[in-house]
């Protein structure tokens, strides 16, 4: 995938830039926006985004599923676009925009999740509203093919597809663009 080749090369960046300048340092001057919340983080730079937001902001909803940014459970929107924050270093994230799944606010999209039988365990289940947001707010009438594409970076082992494109059809219907 592009993205996770670009964030693992900022990623090995920031960490360069971090041992350079302060390998001991545990506090950082980072600033960032959490669900339209200003944070500066007590966590080091070099700490992942997953980490801080489940340690240090009790934002639970984002879960840590393979660590190596291949199944989606750790989504998140930074700036806008779907991120594995397990991928992700809180300094990679200063001046930036980051929205959980607890940050979407939007009912139409998790109705359309439960009637269409979409949640099975639930544990993959954020990641896959995440990834449905970020689509639906950028194309509001996307093809089935281009759900599956934006999905393709979030894995569920419960259950097939279908009725998590079924879903995110359902809720492209009500149009979320004008939502949050």
């Amino acid at each position: 995938m592009v993205i996770q080749s670009v964030i693992m090369s900022d990623r090995s960046k920031i960490i360069k830039k971090i041992s350079a300048t302060s390998a001991f340092s545990a506090v950082s001057s980072i600033s960032l926006t959490v669900n339209s919340v200003t944070r500066t983080p007590k966590a080091s730079p070099s700490t992942r985004l997953l980490d801080f937001l489940r340690d240090e902001l009790k934002l639970t909803g984002t879960k840590e599923g393979c660590g190596e940014g291949e199944c989606g459970a750790c989504m998140v929107l930074l700036d806008g676009k779907p991120v594995n924050s397990c991928l992700v270093l809180l300094g990679q994230c200063d001046g930036r925009e980051v929205t959980t799944i607890e940050g979407i606010s939007v009912p139409e999209l998790f109705k359309a999740f439960e009637e269409t039988g979409a949640v099975q365990c639930g544990f993959c289940t954020p990641g896959f509203v995440v990834s449905a947001y970020a689509l639906l707010k950028q194309n509001p009438n996307p093809t089935a093919a281009e759900i599956k594409e934006a999905l393709s970076g979030n894995l569920c082992r419960c259950t097939g597809y279908k009725k998590i494109i079924e879903a995110v059809q359902k809720a492209a219907k009500h149009n979320i663009q004008r939502d949050k």
